[in-house]
């Protein structure tokens, strides 16, 4: 476990690297803090976690500890409005930074593996925040590979047809898990069909043209529309999943006919799924972007996991026999609040060991900034 919170740390440390140091107070995401909070929260978080809640450790700068302790989600219109000279100095919070890994260090032997787990798995969900915040910075605050053009084709996305059978949602409470994933329970899911694959930006953009809302990735130049990469603008592919909110995905869903999957009928389909493969599903820091949906020729629905979380159309809500963590008991509960909706998967950002089925992501349906696309499902008469 030493070497994985290793890893994590090198993970986000190297998300600083990619910005710009003029850009570390800016806040690309209007609902989210600026930049140089993340700097802290990372570590204040293990710290909090580990050495002031798990270990009674008495606190060495109390005003980080809170500074730093909590990210935001505010209602649509609320977001914060504090300046870039309302934070600490980058300095000052690298060296609370430094002391606080040198104690758990220090003290790794002594804390409970499942707290470090929960402070491993916490680190790695915000390289993935990070990683959509910095997305949208201007090009000029950050450095990175120049994307590459893929201008092949749309592939047809046929129905797949899942049989009617029981899907699994949840862990046993044996082993880490995060409180919204206890209890497993099986649910029976009538027959239905999805989609072989995510929906495509050329099919969403057929959408667009009739008067459909534009995926927030997209941008316009001329007469017409770009993909807005990590590191550089794209001729629009076609073959990519879109990235759009909940709102643009049930409203395209019911364009065409058909629904959202529910988190059981995205678990039948994804028991039938081939087993992932990281880089070329796409999940586990390969890549900044997507890849094509098709990249993939196997049978059955393809990048269940990778290229973009899918929205289902439940709403965030405990198992029955849900439990709040006692070290962490706002993690899921704040969130049950018929505001947010379930997402399933991963995204090119999301960390291999967040890939395990019964992991369960959420954001509010007007959300537009997270890697998240979707696919359709349709009742088999």
């Amino acid at each position: 476990m030493r070497d994985e919170l290793t890893r994590a740390r090198r993970e986000t440390d190297r998300l600083f690297q990619v910005i710009s140091p003029d850009a570390l107070y800016k806040r690309p995401v209007s609902e989210r803090h600026r930049l140089i909070f993340y700097l802290g929260h990372l570590d204040a978080f293990d710290w909090n976690l580990l050495a002031r809640r798990a270990s009674d450790h008495p606190a060495f700068h109390p005003e980080f500890d809170q500074l730093f302790e909590r990210g935001i989600d505010p209602e649509p219109g609320k977001a914060p409005s504090d300046s870039a000279a309302d934070w600490p100095g980058q300095q000052e919070i690298e060296t609370y930074n430094a002391r606080t890994r040198s104690w758990i260090d220090d003290h790794l032997n002594d804390i409970d593996p499942a707290l470090l787990q929960m402070a491993i798995e916490h680190r790695l969900m915000h390289a993935e925040t990070l990683a959509y915040l910095i997305h949208n910075l201007p090009l000029g605050d950050k450095l990175g590979p120049e994307p590459h053009a893929d201008l092949r084709p749309q592939p047809f996305n046929s129905m797949t047809r899942i049989p009617a059978g029981l899907a699994t949602l949840g862990k046993p409470a044996e082993g880490f898990g995060w409180d919204n994933e206890h209890l497993a329970h099986d649910i029976h899911v009538p027959g239905f069909a999805i989609s072989r694959y995510k929906v495509t930006n050329g099919e969403y953009l057929e959408y667009v043209r009739e008067g459909g809302a534009p995926s927030a990735f997209w941008t316009r130049q001329g007469e017409s529309w770009m993909w807005r990469g990590m590191f550089g603008l794209l001729p629009l592919p076609l073959n990519w999943p879109v990235w759009v909110t909940w709102q643009q995905a049930n409203a395209y869903a019911g364009w065409r006919g058909k629904a959202l999957p529910s988190e059981a009928q995205w678990h039948r389909a994804a028991d039938s799924a081939p087993l992932p493969e990281n880089a070329a599903d796409n999940f586990g820091f390969h890549h900044w972007d997507p890849v094509a949906v098709n990249t993939h020729n196997g049978v059955g629905p393809q990048q269940l996991i990778g290229n973009g979380w899918e929205w289902t159309r439940d709403l965030f809500a405990p198992f029955a026999g849900f439990r709040a963590h006692p070290f962490y008991p706002g993690y899921s509960s704040d969130f049950f609040d018929d505001k947010h909706y379930v997402l399933k998967g991963a995204s090119p950002r999301t960390a291999e060991i967040l890939t395990r089925p019964s992991f369960r992501n959420w954001f509010r349906p007007e959300y537009p900034y997270m890697f998240a696309g979707f696919r359709l499902v349709e009742d088999l008469a």
